[in-house]
């Protein structure tokens, strides 16, 4: 008996916007907060601020990359060596952001917080290289804007030149956030309406 194969068409319509969506909402939450202190941290604050961030930035970006990674190695249904760097690197950024927002939700001590950013301004950095030689621009600014974020964390985790860390860190989050939405914007237009908006 001759196995049967099967062989799905190549699909334009890669998840990245539930990506760039859940990270920007994250980010416009947490980021205001750290550069204005509003709403002030309190445990009910920490609560919301944490669930948030498990299912927006976390569940969002997770269920993307596993998305991507299944479309490109299983079903092939995907194309493109840059699509290999987004799935593995929204992955590894929803888990992290599992872990940030269940952090939050208990108060934990965020000096934790300080290791883990360096971890992630290095795999920050290894996006903005992979999207910049791939002539991605777009999505360059958005890995040159988490590597501001996660470096400025590193002092901020840490206490180190508090407040202005913070406010850095927060202005950076805010920022990056903003370009997030852009982002999401300009994938779903394209794709869902046929525009071009340069992303």
């Amino acid at each position: 008996m001759t196995p049967t194969v099967f062989s799905l068409p190549t699909s334009a319509y890669v998840p990245l916007g539930l990506a760039f969506f859940g990270l920007g909402t994250g980010y416009l939450i947490y980021g205001p907060q750290e550069l204005f202190g509003f709403p002030e941290r309190s445990p009910a604050v920490d609560w919301a601020n944490g669930w948030y961030g498990v299912w927006m930035p976390g569940f969002l970006q997770f269920l993307c990359g596993t998305y991507i990674l299944v479309g490109l190695t299983w079903f092939h249904v995907f194309h493109g060596a840059p699509l290999y760097a987004a799935g593995i690197l929204t992955s590894v950024f929803g888990v992290h952001w599992f872990a940030i927002g269940l952090s939050r939700m208990r108060q934990g001590d965020m000096r934790v917080n300080g290791f883990m950013a360096v971890a992630f301004f290095l795999v920050s950095v290894l996006g903005l290289i992979v999207f910049a030689e791939a002539g991605d621009i777009p999505v360059a600014i958005l890995f040159a804007g988490l590597c501001c974020v996660y470096f400025s964390g590193i002092f901020s985790y840490f206490g180190v030149a508090a407040p202005f860390s913070l406010r850095a860190q927060g202005f950076f989050h805010t920022v990056t956030g903003l370009w997030l939405m852009y982002l999401t914007y300009g994938i779903v237009l394209n794709l869902a309406l046929g525009w071009h908006v340069d992303i």
